[in-house]
């Protein structure tokens, strides 16, 4: 993805996110399980980001893996046509390992895979790269983490594969890395990696050696293995591998003695890097396709070569001369059924289309997917059926030679079905593309490409909004704008257009009339700022101030009769839209919002202190001071309670946490128990309750995830696991006022995610069925199996010390030093404070005569951590183990 590559560039250094490392109080971790009931489910966009690798296993029809620059990975679902994500349980501290650089599937054993993770080499990602490995396709994963960053979001992530197999002694996995950092191999299946001494050239090839930020100016390394399965037998390491490295006058490299001793390739080509290195071990070719620079964007020349594994011949088989190139050469497959049969991808040519060739001759000679017929008019080989994700068109009506849908962008993954000569997949900058009748291009005959991506949802979500009526949900996306939702479960029609921005910074609605919504984003050259008076069916683009340079936050009054601007480059202005007039008394860059209630009153923040308005956004004052100054800082006013008001924010070598307002700001209390708070969101409240529903990204307990709290933020009820936490969530969050329980969590390349409750109640109030009151003896055994400095973890067992079978239970007690539950597992947590109730959840509210049912809790102490006294059931006091 474009744009999405700096989202979490300053992200980065204020999260403090070290992979591998303990927090400085280190909290165990809870059971993966959850104290409410969700189920999850992506908001369907299908696609939106760049897909650098797909990888057919060799030996196994219909295995497919693909990988995603920030998104993590995915496995094909053949019965569903889909994809299913393999890298939810990424945590929090961990978030880089959604970005994936190499990926490699076992054809000895299918049901191993390994995945190469890490998602900048600079410091915008505080962690290492690590290698993960699975047994069960990457149901689960055990991580070994590396000395070293690896960058699936940098320069030369389209080349590959880094991660490599060997086809014959599947113990033995290679890893090309950057950075300077060479080749490592492992001989245990993943477990322990170590460099390869023997191999001596890491590669020196820099995009931009002055780019200061580390980003351009990182070394790509090594960059793809490729072995010959033609030298070695079941059992032994294969005997010859090729090694491709970011070295323009050295960049193949062979070995024949299994990897203990190494040689650059004679008579190479130089002065192009070599993206892709595919053998051909039937026919004894290995086929390179080089460009000038390493992609994904760029590349202005290529060329296509073929090298004779037995006689040393070099041939250039490039199908188009380099001195008419404006492109470079990248994605690259043979066809595994009819090896003489090679395709090959000129993945930067944006003008005015990518372009792929075909060769049945292995390179002897080549026909296009699309060629001139009188310029500007073309002849396609292929029809283009988008239908499925009709967005994919962008709304655009160019004129020739560009069509649209675009045939694609950097598509530097092209792959061929290696059991089935009729199927390719290629990925793109948004999308998956494939065919499955591909034989049609040899026949002169048109085949159908679609897109094959479903399942696969990779954006990076900015903002998120959901109205009281209208569309459920208004999105703000990176690279690809946003939508309109009106069905979760189906793809959306077209992005936001009119104008088109490449990424949407901001959304909001006016409370009072959904229908008045505003955008701010980003556009070269404007305009950056939209409105729409049909709850965002369509827009018209509003007038800028000067000096704007991004959309940066915008707000609609409450009546949507004003709205307030921050965007980036000038200050802060109010007007209508068509015109605009400088705020005073409030920095410039500020982050702002608007009452929900008042359409005078806008709030606005920046740097530890609040600001508020109450002439329409003309003037500001300060009010309250010492809040967070550093990191990010999110905030949000309460529909239908003027004045109310809930920030979140912070950085963890500073002020970090969540605070409340009821006073339109001028104090705030920091709410108790909350230790870190990324975002802040509101939603239909519990049944019986007034206030709403909040939901927050959050740490709490000591434990990292999206929490619930159906009463005021008293009490927190973490409601997604360990299987479903997708790295970073900390971008925005929203609750749906109509469905009680719903939350939307944005993500940085998993898209938008959504969970639906089955509860009928939650919390305080919440319309929780009351279980039978239990009725006889009863037995608990309460014990702290860790504790830490302010934190604690516990056991609780209840037994049913009566003859009568229990059909449900609620637990209470009292903390004698004001200790304090956070997140809860295998009970729900009814009440909390210092005065506690937990009460069963769906399966073991049954207990037997004799038997017991048993939960767990994080909390937090001050001072002393003493077990409760006594502990009561029904009204009934139990007696204590």
């Amino acid at each position: 993805m474009r744009s999405t590559r700096h989202l979490l560039a300053g992200l980065a250094l204020t999260a403090g996110l070290l992979a591998g490392a303990a927090p400085a109080t280190a909290a165990p971790t809870p059971a993966a399980t959850t104290a409410a009931s969700y189920t999850w489910k992506n908001v369907r966009v299908d696609g939106g980001g760049f897909v650098p690798g797909i990888v057919f296993n060799r030996t196994e029809k219909n295995l497919v893996y693909a990988r995603t620059d920030i998104g993590g990975a995915y496995r094909w679902n053949q019965a569903a046509s889909s994809w299913t994500p393999l890298l939810d349980a990424v945590d929090w501290d961990h978030w880089g390992h959604t970005g994936v650089v190499g990926l490699a599937s076992d054809s000895v054993d299918p049901d191993k895979v390994y995945a190469a993770v890490g998602t900048y080499t600079n410091d915008w990602d505080p962690g290492n790269g690590a290698v993960l490995r699975s047994a069960d396709r990457g149901a689960t994963w055990q991580r070994t983490d590396l000395p070293f960053k690896l960058g699936g979001n940098m320069p030369g992530r389209g080349m590959g594969e880094r991660l490599a197999v060997d086809p014959h002694k599947n113990s033995v996995l290679y890893l090309g890395t950057p950075s300077g950092n060479g080749l490592w191999r492992s001989t245990d299946s993943g477990v322990t990696w170590s460099k390869v001494t023997s191999f001596t050239n890491p590669g020196n090839h820099q995009q931009d050696p002055t780019d200061t930020s580390g980003y351009n100016s990182d070394e790509q390394g090594i960059v793809w293995v490729t072995f010959d399965e033609s030298t070695g037998t079941a059992g032994s390491a294969t005997s010859t591998l090729y090694v491709g490295v970011g070295d323009k006058q050295n960049a193949v490299y062979r070995s024949t003695d299994a990897g203990a001793t190494w040689t650059r390739l004679p008579g190479q080509p130089t002065g192009h890097l070599a993206h892709k290195g595919v053998l051909d071990a039937e026919n004894g070719y290995l086929y390179l396709a080089y460009s000038d620079t390493a992609g994904p964007y760029d590349g202005a020349k290529g060329q296509v070569w073929r090298y004779a594994t037995a006689t040393g011949t070099w041939t250039n088989i490039s199908p188009v001369a380099e001195a008419d190139t404006y492109y470079g050469f990248s994605g690259l497959t043979v066809d595994r059924q009819n090896p003489g049969t090679v395709m090959v991808s000129g993945y930067s040519s944006w003008f005015p289309d990518t372009q792929i060739f075909r060769s049945t001759d292995s390179g002897g000679s080549w026909t296009r997917a699309w060629d001139y017929t009188s310029y500007p008019n073309r002849a396609n080989r292929y029809t283009m059926d988008v239908s499925s994700v009709p967005w994919l068109t962008w709304g655009a009506n160019p004129a020739p030679p560009e069509q649209t849908p675009k045939l694609g962008w950097m598509t530097e993954a092209l792959e061929i079905d290696p059991f089935d000569s009729n199927r390719m997949m290629y990925g793109t900058g948004a999308t998956v593309y494939g065919t499955q009748d591909l034989g049609k291009w040899d026949a002169g005959t048109n085949f159908t490409i679609r897109p094959m991506v479903q399942g696969l949802e990779e954006t990076a979500v900015l903002d998120l909004a959901s109205p009281p009526s209208g569309a459920p949900l208004i999105s703000a996306l990176g690279d690809i704008g946003g939508f309109r939702h009106t069905d979760l479960t189906k793809v959306p029609s077209m992005m936001f257009t009119g104008p088109n921005f490449t990424s949407t910074t901001s959304v909001d609605f006016a409370e009072t009339k959904p229908d008045t919504v505003v955008r701010a984003g980003n556009l070269d050259g404007g305009p950056r700022v939209a409105f729409s008076t049909d709850n965002g069916t369509n827009w018209r683009a509003g007038q800028e101030p000067s000096g704007v340079t991004g959309g940066g936050t915008v707000a609609a009054s409450a009546d949507g009769g004003r709205f307030v601007w921050s965007p980036d480059g000038t200050g802060v202005h109010t007007g209508t839209g068509s015109a605009w007039t400088a705020s005073t008394g409030v920095p410039a860059g500020a982050t702002v919002e608007s009452d929900r209630v008042d359409p005078l009153t806008f709030y606005a923040f920046k740097s530890g202190t609040f600001y508020a308005s109450t002439d329409g956004g003309a003037s500001f004052s300060a009010r309250a001071t010492g809040l967070p100054a550093k990191g990010n800082v999110r905030f949000k006013a309460v529909p239908g309670k003027k004045g109310d008001l809930w920030l979140s924010g912070g950085a963890p070598d500073a002020t970090y946490g969540l605070w409340h307002s009821t006073d339109g700001g001028v104090t705030f209390t920091r709410v108790a128990g909350v230790e870190q708070a990324d975002t802040i969101g509101f939603g239909k409240a519990a049944p019986g309750a007034t206030y709403p529903a909040l939901y927050t990204s959050a740490k709490i307990g000591g434990v990292r995830g999206i929490f619930r709290s159906t009463d005021a933020g008293a009490s927190w009820v973490r409601v997604n696991d360990d299987a479903h936490q997708w790295g970073w969530t900390g971008g925005a969050i929203t609750g749906d006022p109509r469905v009680y329980g719903r939350v939307y969590v944005s993500t940085n390349g998993r898209g938008i995610i959504y969970g639906d409750t089955s509860e009928t109640g939650g919390g305080d109030g919440g319309g929780t069925t009351e279980p039978p009151a239990p009725t006889g003896a009863c037995k608990v055994a309460y014990k702290v199996t860790s504790q830490w400095q302010g934190g604690f973890q516990a056991d609780v067992t209840l037994t049913n010390t009566s003859t009568t079978a229990w059909t449900g239970w609620k637990l209470g007690w009292d903390y004698p030093a004001g200790q304090r539950v956070g997140q809860m597992w295998n009970a729900t947590p009814v009440r909390t404070g210092t005065a506690v109730t937990a009460q069963n959840v769906g399966w073991n509210g049954a207990v037997a005569a004799g038997a017991s049912a048993a939960f767990g809790f994080t909390g937090t102490w001050t001072g002393t951590n003493p077990v409760p006294a006594a502990f009561t059931l029904g009204g009934a006091t139990c007696s204590v183990a």
